[in-house]
C-alpha cells in the first residue's frame, strides 16, 4: 500500500520535527541494538571470554550496514523480532555469529536501547524548552512596563504588566526544564541483568566470579556513556522510570496549554495576538476571521501528552514479579508518541512566542476603561488615613462600582466612578479628586517591571546559559 491508503500517524506527518522523528526511528533503535551487542561483546572479552579480534572488527564494520529486509523475513520465520536481528547481524558479521548476545536476554537490548533514546530525547525536549525561554524573554523584556489589566476568576482585578504576564508562563517552561534535566540525572541504564535480573546466565558464563559480573555491567554502561546502571530490576528496567519520564513531558504540557490558553483569551480581547502568514486562512466560510489555530493546536497536543502518565502509570503497576509482556505493545506507541507530541508542541510553542503581536492602542484602551476601578484601592485607604471606618467606605466604593458598571453596559456611559466618590460625604477630607488626576496606569501596577526584568536576570539568563552550555551527549561505541 501506498501513505495514501494506510494509516499514518499525525506526528510523524505534521506535527513532530524530523531530529524527534529519527530517534525513534528503526535504524537509530536497531543501530542502538548493535552498539549494545559489541559493548556486550568486548567487555565480555575484557572479562576473560576467548571472542576472537576478527569476530569484533567484523560487528564494528557492519554496526550501521543493517538490511531491514532481511531481518523482517527472518522476524516472518521466528515471530521474534530481536532473535531476528540478531541473526540479521550475524549474517552481517560472520566470525561474530557465535558470539553475539551471548548471556543476554531481549531486554538487554530493547530496554537499554529505549533509555538512550530517552536520554537523546530528553536532551531535545529540554533544548525546546530552551527556544521557547529565548523566544519570550524579548516580549518580557520589551513589555515590561506596558501595564494591562490583570484578571481574577477572567474578571478585570489590578493592573499589572505585559511582561510580567509573560514571566508567569516563562516560570512554568523553567520549572519544566529543571524537571527534565532531573529526570535525565536520574536516569539509569538497565545494564546486563539476565533474564530474571539474578544475572545467573552471566554468573554461569565466568565460573562463578561476582567481581567480573559486576564490572562488566559498569563496562557497558561506561561504553554507551551512562554515568549508572540500575542497582537491582527484574527482567526489564522498573517501568515506574516511563511514568516518571511521561510525568515530566506532562509537565511540559501543561505549561504549554497554560500559555496557549491565555493566548485565546487574549486574543479574543484583542489585546496580543498569535503569529498570522500573509496568505493564512482563518476559516474556510468566514474569510475576515483570524482564528488562533496555533494556540488551539498546542492545547490540542497537550491534551493528549497530559492523559499519558495514567497509562504509564497502570504499566508500571501491572508489571507482574519480575516482568510481563503486556508492557510491550503499549510502550511501543506510547513512548514515543509522548516525546513526539511533546517535540510538536514546543516547536509551536516557540514559534507563537516569537511572533507574538502585541496591540498597545488596545490594551490602552481597555486599562483606561478600568483604571478608576482599580483606583479605588488606594482611594480606600487614603479615607481611611482621613478617619473613615474601612468596612463603611469598602460598602460605599461597592454601591458605587456596581452602579457605574451597569451604566457603561447598559448606557454607554463614561467612567465617572471617582467623580462620584470625590462627591460622596464618607470621603470628605480624603484626596480622592488628587487620585482622579494621577491616572498614570504604571503607578498600579505594582513592582511588575522591575520583577520582570529580575526574573529575566536571574533566573532565565542563567538557565539559557547553562542549556547552551550543555549539549546533548552523543553514545561512542
Amino acid at each position: 500500500m501506498s501513505g495514501h491508503e494506510r494509516y499514518e500517524s499525525p506526528l510523524g506527518t505534521r506535527y513532530a520535527s524530523r531530529e524527534m522523528q529519527e530517534l525513534f526511528g528503526a535504524r537509530k533503535r536497531i543501530g542502538l541494538w548493535r552498539r549494545l551487542w559489541i559493548a556486550l561483546a568486548e567487555a565480555e572479552r575484557d572479562a576473560g571470554l576467548a571472542i576472537p579480534d576478527e569476530a569484533l572488527a567484523e560487528m564494528r564494520a557492519a554496526v550501521d550496514r543493517i538490511d531491514f529486509e532481511r531481518a523482517a523475513q527472518y522476524e516472518a520465520r521466528f515471530r521474534h523480532d530481536v532473535m531476528a536481528h540478531v541473526h540479521t547481524f550475524g549474517d552481517a558479521a560472520p566470525a561474530a555469529r557465535a558470539f553475539i548476545h551471548v548471556g543476554a536476554t531481549s531486554a538487554f537490548v530493547t530496554d537499554n536501547a529505549d533509555l538512550l533514546v530517552a536520554r537523546d530525547a530528553l536532551h531535545l525536549v529540554l533544548a525546546r524548552i530552551g527556544d521557547v525561554l529565548r523566544a519570550l524573554a524579548p516580549v518580557a523584556e520589551r513589555y515590561q512596563a506596558l501595564p494591562t489589566l490583570a484578571y481574577t476568576h477572567l474578571q478585570p482585578a489590578q493592573l499589572t504588566t505585559v511582561g510580567k504576564r509573560v514571566t508567569l508562563w516563562m516560570q512554568d517552561f523553567v520549572s519544566d526544564a529543571e524537571e527534565v534535566r532531573h529526570r535525565l540525572d536520574a536516569l539509569a541504564l538497565l545494564g546486563c541483568k539476565g533474564t530474571t535480573g539474578t544475572q545467573a546466565s552471566f554468573l554461569d558464563l565466568f565460573g562463578g566470579d561476582h567481581a567480573k559480573v559486576r564490572r562488566l555491567d559498569a563496562a557497558i554502561a561506561e561504553k554507551m556513556d551512562f554515568p549508572r546502571v540500575v542497582a537491582v530490576s527484574g527482567q526489564t528496567y522498573p517501568r515506574k522510570a516511563d511514568a516518571l519520564l511521561l510525568g515530566a513531558l506532562a509537565s511540559v504540557a501543561q505549561s504549554a496549554a497554560k500559555m496557549a490558553s491565555d493566548l485565546r483569551h487574549l486574543q479574543h480581547l484583542g489585546e496580543v495576538l498569535e503569529p498570522f502568514e500573509a496568505e493564512q486562512i482563518g476559516s474556510s466560510a468566514m474569510a475576515y476571521k483570524r482564528n488562533p489555530m496555533r494556540c488551539e493546536r498546542i492545547a490540542s497536543l497537550a491534551r493528549y501528552v497530559m492523559h499519558l502518565p495514567a497509562n504509564a502509570s497502570e504499566t508500571a503497576a501491572q508489571q507482574w514479579l519480575e516482568r510481563t509482556l503486556d508492557d510491550s505493545a503499549n510502550r511501543r506507541i506510547v513512548l514515543p508518541e509522548a516525546f513526539l507530541a511533546t517535540d510538536a508542541l514546543l516547536i509551536l510553542a516557540a514559534n507563537v512566542a516569537g511572533g507574538l503581536e502585541v496591540r498597545e492602542a488596545v490594551i490602552h484602551q481597555h486599562v483606561r476603561r478600568e483604571l478608576p476601578f482599580m483606583a479605588t484601592e488606594r482611594c480606600l485607604m487614603l479615607g481611611v488615613t482621613a478617619g473613615g471606618d474601612r468596612q463603611a467606605l469598602h460598602e460605599v466604593i461597592r454601591r458605587h462600582s456596581l452602579e457605574v458598571a451597569r451604566a457603561i453596559a447598559e448606557e454607554g456611559a463614561p467612567n465617572d466612578l471617582l467623580q462620584r466618590l470625590a462627591a460622596d460625604p464618607a470621603f470628605r477630607g480624603a484626596d480622592v479628586a488628587g487620585v482622579a488626576r494621577d491616572l498614570d496606569p504604571l503607578h498600579f501596577c505594582g513592582r511588575a517591571p522591575e520583577q520582570t526584568l529580575e526574573f529575566l536576570r536571574d533566573v532565565v539568563r542563567p538557565l539559557v546559559a547553562r542549556l547552551d552550555d550543555a549539549p546533548p551527549s552523543e553514545v561512542h561505541v
